[in-house]
This record gives C-alpha cells, sequence and structure tokens, in this order.
C-alpha cells in the first residue's frame, strides 16, 4: 500500500471561503504527510498563497463571482453561482491533469462546490465529498429537498435523547423560514451530491453526535468517514485570509487562570466593569466601519489593560491558552471543534444555518455551554457570570473538560480517528487496485 501511496495523486476542490479553506487544507497536509501527492483546485476568490504550502501544487479557475454577488444577503447566492460559474473550468483543469498524469487517485471537493460530482462521474473519476460542517448537519438536506420527506420525519419523531434534545424540527422550521430560490437549490444540490458520492468525509468525532450519526448512515449509501478534529491531526499552516495579531498572547500571559472570555464577533457587547475580555473584530464586519470606529467615544481608554481588542487572532492558541475561562462564538463548527478540544465552555450567539444545529449540540446535548438569547446588557451580565463564576458555570466547565479528554484519547494511535484514515486510504487506493 505504501508504494502505491507514493504515486497516488489527489485533487483537492477548494471553496475559498475563510471556514472551508482551513479544513481543506489541513486535509491536504495529512494525506501528503501519508504519501499523496496534491493538487489544489479553486476559485480565484481569496486565492491561498502557494509560497505558505509549498508541497502542493495550486492551480485557480475563474469564478466570475461579483462584489454584489459577494455581498448578497442570502448566503446561497454566491454559491449557486460558484457552481454555475466554474463547472466549465472545473471540467477542463481536471482533464488537463488527467491528460499529464495519466491518472488521479480521488478528486475531494468541498460539498459548496456540488458541480465537482458531476465532473468526476463524466471522467469516471472518484469522487469524495468533505463535510466541513457536523455529520447531523446532513439530516436537513433531503428534508429541504422533500426528497424522501416522510423517512426524515420518521427520523425527527425518533425518541432517543440526543435527537430529542436537539430539536431538529424546530431547527428544520427555524431554517426554512424566508428561504429564498437560490437557497433551495442549493440544498436540494447538497442533498443530490452526498448520495452520488462514492465517500463522505466529515471533520468530526463519532462520539460527539453519536445517534445522529447512526441516522445519517441509514439514508446516505456512501461510507461516511468521521476523521477529525482536522487541526490536531495536521501540522500548523498557514491558511487566515487575515494577519493574525499575536500581541493577545502577550496579553493574555498577564492575566489570571480561566478569568478572561474570549469574544470572536463584531456585536458591540457589554460586559461587566470586572470582566477580563480579548475581543476579535475583523476589518469591515461592522456595517459602515473599517474597524471599531462605531464604539463609543472613550471605550479603548475607559477599557485599559482589562481588555484587548484585535483584528483577527491566532484562535487555537488563543482557545489553549491557561487564561482562557470562556468563548463567546456564532458556534461555527470549526470553533466549535476547536473550543471542545481545549476545553473551554461556550457562551453561544448563533446567527444562521448550522450555528444554530451546533448551538443544540453544546447547550443541549453535550451541556458545556449557554445560549445567550437576546443581547440585553443585563442579560449578557448575568449569562457571562453563569458562565465564568458561578457554579452552574463550574458544572460546565467540568463537562467540557470530559469532552476534551474524550476527544484526546479518541486522537490516539489506537483510537477511531487513525481508523478512519485507514478507511480513507483504503477507499482511495481500492479504485487503483481493481
Amino acid at each position: 500500500m505504501e508504494k502505491q501511496q507514493k504515486s497516488s495523486h489527489v485533487v483537492l476542490v477548494m471553496v475559498t471561503f475563510q471556514g472551508h479553506i482551513t479544513p481543506m487544507l489541513q486535509l491536504a497536509s495529512i494525506l501528503h504527510s501519508k504519501g499523496f501527492s496534491i493538487t489544489i483546485v479553486h476559485p480565484e476568490l481569496n486565492s491561498p498563497n502557494p509560497s505558505n504550502h509549498p508541497k502542493f501544487t495550486f492551480i485557480s479557475i475563474p469564478d466570475k463571482l461579483t462584489e454584489s454577488q459577494l455581498s448578497d444577503k442570502d448566503a446561497a447566492s454566491p454559491v449557486w453561482s460558484l457552481n454555475k460559474n466554474c463547472a466549465a473550468p472545473l471540467q477542463q483543469c481536471l482533464e488537463k491533469i488527467l491528460h499529464s498524469l495519466h491518472h488521479i487517485a480521488a478528486v475531494i471537493y468541498d460539498t459548496l462546490m456540488y458541480c465537482a460530482q458531476t465532473i468526476t462521474e463524466d471522467l469516471g473519476l472518484l469522487g469524495i465529498v468533505l463535510r466541513t460542517g457536523s455529520a447531523t448537519t446532513m439530516l436537513f438536506y433531503p428534508a429541504f429537498s422533500q426528497l424522501d420527506e416522510e423517512r426524515i420525519d420518521f427520523v425527527y419523531e425518533i425518541k432517543s435523547p440526543e435527537l430529542q434534545a436537539l430539536q431538529l424540527k424546530r431547527l428544520r422550521a427555524l431554517l426554512s423560514q424566508n428561504a429564498t430560490k437560490a437557497m433551495t437549490e442549493v440544498r436540494v444540490a447538497f442533498a443530490n451530491v452526498l448520495k452520488r458520492s462514492s465517500a463522505i468525509i466529515v471533520n468530526s468525532m463519532e462520539f460527539l453526535e453519536l445517534e445522529a450519526l447512526s441516522k445519517v448512515k441509514q439514508y446516505f449509501p456512501a461510507p461516511i468517514i468521521t476523521i477529525g478534529p482536522l487541526h490536531k491531526l495536521a501540522p500548523a499552516i498557514c491558511s487566515s485570509l487575515l494577519t493574525e495579531d499575536d500581541k493577545c498572547i502577550s496579553w493574555l500571559n498577564k492575566q489570571a487562570p480561566k478569568s478572561v472570555i474570549y469574544v470572536s464577533f463584531a456585536s458591540i457587547v457589554n460586559i461587566d466593569n470586572k470582566q477580563p475580555f480579548l475581543w476579535v473584530v475583523r476589518p469591515g464586519m461592522v456595517r459602515g466601519s473599517e474597524w471599531i470606529e462605531s464604539l463609543p467615544n472613550g471605550f479603548k481608554e475607559s477599557v485599559g489593560e482589562r481588555g484587548c481588542i484585535v483584528k483577527w487572532a491566532p484562535q487555537k492558541e488563543v482557545l489553549a491558552h491557561a487564561a482562557v475561562g470562556g468563548f463567546w462564538t456564532h458556534c461555527g463548527w470549526n470553533s466549535t471543534i476547536e473550543s471542545i478540544c481545549e476545553g473551554v465552555p461556550m457562551l453561544c450567539r448563533p446567527f444562521f444555518g448550522d450555528q444554530h444545529l451546533n448551538t443544540s449540540y453544546i447547550c443541549n446535548v453535550w451541556k458545556i455551554g449557554l445560549e445567550l438569547q437576546n443581547l440585553e446588557r443585563g442579560n449578557i451580565e448575568r449569562t457571562i457570570k453563569r458562565l465564568m463564576m458561578d457554579m452552574e458555570g463550574n458544572g460546565i466547565r467540568n463537562r467540557a473538560i470530559d469532552l476534551k479528554e474524550k476527544a484526546a484519547f479518541y486522537l490516539m494511535e489506537e483510537g477511531s480517528t487513525s481508523c478512519s484514515f485507514n478507511m480513507l486510504i483504503k477507499h482511495i487506493l481500492s479504485v487503483k487496485e481493481t
């Protein structure tokens, strides 16, 4: 097998949005360490810097995305346009690679670049999809597309503690509100490719979503391979679209253990005047502001050394720091997994999409966080106090530490992750061997 891996070439089709770049590059690094040569095909938007990843070959394809499409409030619109515009260039690109190398062991594509599945089928290539969100999100796509509706409703009615705690029917109704035509079409496409791909890779750990995963596996015929957390398996890589500000680590070094709440989104918050905080505000994230101009006059001066505000932070390093005692987050899947691996309790403020599902897991299933349902000042202060100082917070912290220890065991050599990677490698090589 090792000899075959050395000559096997894998093409990864990346979507260049921040939350999708990182796991794809992490997967590429791990596959390369196993002996595969790697080509990464990506849209021109947010093109990664090849000099940061000299072991990979990068090929950009035209995406023709306009500024108005990227700023569209309908998040599905640029995804739909991306697939429409990139399908032909992607096929031409894969044909050239195939002509040059005579063999491609597999094409691993991000779910958002769903046009890749049809192309791999047309070219007779092995198509594997990478899910950058939780496995449980896959239960929603058939329901949204009204495929096998009765079967999916049956899943939602199952009397299991995990699925009941997730409140899947409520979440489906929430996500169905104001669904646009583009959103509906994209969700139908997701369901179709997940049913047609030869395998589905999920950046997760099986014990996190055990009951939901068993239902997902009943619906989708392709093997579902949980390989995660990718950020713990891959060597350190440079994948951020923004420059990370390391000065926040020096500031954290001066703080007491478990005293700091790490805030990673742009909403202007009201935090008790005794609570240390590290706040990431991405440039342009606050509408109408370049950075933090909309903060009240004298805000930074009044905060002084009690707070640190940066444009971007080395999040994995921040979460692993002894001073961090809580993470106020939108609950994207990458952030959720990173927080679990460091045993950091979460304060959840979901905005859209799978963030609501992740919040249900955090607060109702794993019970390692609290949901902040409104931004009224008194409520913010009470909820932070519950998480950071009260007895309730101690229980949440203990459960978060327990989950961290489970994740560490999962990552051990004899743990499930090693078996999952062996399964993926065998799946990629099986086509070559036959």
